[in-house]
């Protein structure tokens, strides 16, 4: 929060009194980068989110390198986090797309992992490279190994809302694929707005068709993605509907190389402005976490997208000049 007291906090009726940020940052932030970002520099930023307040991080991804080079160092990469692990106050989540990955996850002691899924066929088949069906097919000796393990599953459905290829995504369509997952087992299931097309009347209408079909509330999380500067509003609708887990990256990090119509995710600087001026609590400290994507911008080269970043940073003071 801004040494001026701002934002004032103003609470909405009808709202959780607390939200749990699921960053996304490290793995869906730095796989879109063009170029690799360093092991060291990678474990750093995991470790500035830690104790910026975030309690949930996703870590990294077991995906074969062919597929993401930018997250190749994985096996090098988690045993840097093992500190934050054992104190068992930060889970680090990773991606696995298959049972090969899971076993490179769990021989790392990975306790928390998420699979991919997509609610279209064009987009399974291009990021899978199989049907939905198919899809659900891997899934499934996957997210059955790793509850025997104890293991938190999430289940990732993409393209809930609007797919680059198929247009609009029926909302029973998703309905169905999102059931799939959860009946697999996943302990919680990640809405996607992968192309960010989504608005707040259709978060609110998808949402209650879940519950219509047995998926809680308490089991959802909500992914958006801010191409068309609704992330923060279909965020707010989500609230109002009951859900208390939301994706963010910070800086405003991301896309999906797969999807090329999909830009930043939601910043989770913006995220934390407007929950901490809505009273719920989320235990960021807001200033370090600006902090540390100015930090990971310099290593980038380039400027923080996040609005917040940008408005919480001081401009470069121009040199001066002597007559």
């Amino acid at each position: 929060m801004s040494a001026q007291g701002l934002p004032m906090k103003v609470p909405a009726p009808g709202l959780p009194a607390r939200v749990r940020i699921h960053e996304v940052g490290a793995r869906d932030g730095l796989q879109n980068e063009k170029g690799t970002v360093p092991t060291e520099v990678k474990a750093e930023f995991i470790h500035r989110l830690a104790a910026a307040g975030l309690s949930t991080i996703e870590a990294t991804s077991f995906v074969h390198p062919k597929w993401v080079p930018q997250l190749a160092d994985a096996e090098a990469l988690f045993p840097l986090l093992d500190d934050i692990a054992e104190a068992r106050e930060v889970s680090l989540p990773v991606l696995v797309p298959n049972e090969r990955g899971l076993d490179r996850a769990l021989a790392l002691g990975a306790r928390s992992i998420a699979v991919f899924g997509s609610a279209t066929e064009t987009f399974a088949a291009r990021n899978l490279n199989r049907t939905v069906d198919e899809s659900l097919a891997m899934f499934e000796p996957v997210v059955a190994r790793a509850k025997a393990e104890k293991v938190h599953v999430r289940g990732y459905l993409s393209m809930c809302f609007g797919d680059p290829w198929e247009g609009a995504v029926p909302v029973a369509q998703v309905v169905k694929v999102a059931k799939a997952l959860m009946d697999l087992g996943c302990d919680e299931l990640s809405l996607g707005d992968t192309i960010g097309v989504a608005t707040p009347g259709h978060v609110r209408e998808l949402l209650t068709a879940l519950n219509d079909s047995a998926v809680p509330t308490s089991s959802i999380g909500v992914h958006f993605h801010d191409t068309y500067g609704q992330a923060l509003s279909n965020t707010l609708a989500a609230l109002q509907h009951g859900v208390t887990t939301v994706d963010a990256s910070a800086g405003g990090l991301g896309g999906c190389p797969y999807a090329k119509s999909a830009t930043g995710n939601l910043a989770t600087e913006d995220l934390v402005w407007m929950l901490n001026g809505l009273g719920i609590e989320t235990n960021v400290d807001l200033t370090a976490l600006t902090a540390t994507s100015v930090w990971l911008a310099e290593h980038l080269g380039r400027p923080s997208p996040s609005r917040t970043v940008r408005a919480l940073t001081p401009p470069p003071s121009s040199p001066s000049h002597k007559e």
